[in-house]
């Protein structure tokens, strides 16, 4: 049985992580619920924005199901193993996160509003878990596409903080960072719960509103 108050292990180094592989892993190029593109080149009018929130299955559901998200997939980022398989990064010995990468048209939806959904739809406040998911790939980040997203988000998080202070809940651990290399899970994580309707999903937030209500 896990042991739920065992501190995770740390992000292996570069040295210390498995080694990977070359070839990419396999993936259909069309989103199971919406057909749209999934692997680049991507329409003129989107642009890309890569968070982790936890799991990374239900995650994944709450972008798609957002208007103006042209496509979603999960996939790994964040460490060192080139193409990760899952049971890899299962292990801790990769240093990725599990992260969602949205493919939104920046015409219908801005990346502030892909910000607040994010806050929402988790704990920011965790470290390397999210609810009962613990270890190194469950951590709270966002992977910024150029310097304007970096500033955006860092910007929210702070704004964020504030609401969290002011209902008593802890600091926020969530890493910002120059987005790395994206690397797709395998094609049976990818729009799990529409193939998987009834499937886990441990993601829960904490209830807080990134914005006040009017």
């Amino acid at each position: 049985m896990f042991n739920f108050f065992s501190k995770p292990s740390p992000i292996p180094t570069r040295e210390q992580a498995l080694p990977g592989r070359s070839q990419n892993i396999p993936v259909s190029t069309r989103h199971f619920v919406n057909g749209n593109q999934t692997v680049a080149p991507f329409p003129s009018e989107t642009q890309i924005g890569m968070f982790g929130l936890g799991c990374f299955w239900g995650a994944e559901k709450k972008f798609w199901e957002t208007p103006g998200v042209y496509s979603t997939s999960v996939g790994f980022a964040g460490g060192h193993t080139p193409n990760p398989t899952y049971q890899e990064v299962c292990t801790g010995m990769t240093g990725h996160n599990e992260v969602v990468q949205v493919i939104f048209n920046f015409r219908k939806i801005d990346y502030v509003s892909l910000l607040q959904l994010f806050w929402e739809s988790h704990n920011p406040t965790q470290g390397m878990r999210q609810g009962n998911d613990r270890g190194t790939q469950y951590r709270s980040g966002i992977y910024t596409a150029d310097t304007k997203q970096y500033e955006q988000a860092q910007d929210s998080r702070s704004h964020y903080q504030k609401r969290l202070a002011e209902n008593d809940l802890p600091e926020i651990t969530t890493e910002i960072l120059d987005a790395p290399e994206f690397f797709y899970a395998e094609e049976y994580h990818q729009q799990y719960l529409a193939k998987n309707p009834h499937g886990y999903c441990g993601l829960g937030g904490t209830g807080i509103r990134y914005r006040h209500r009017s």
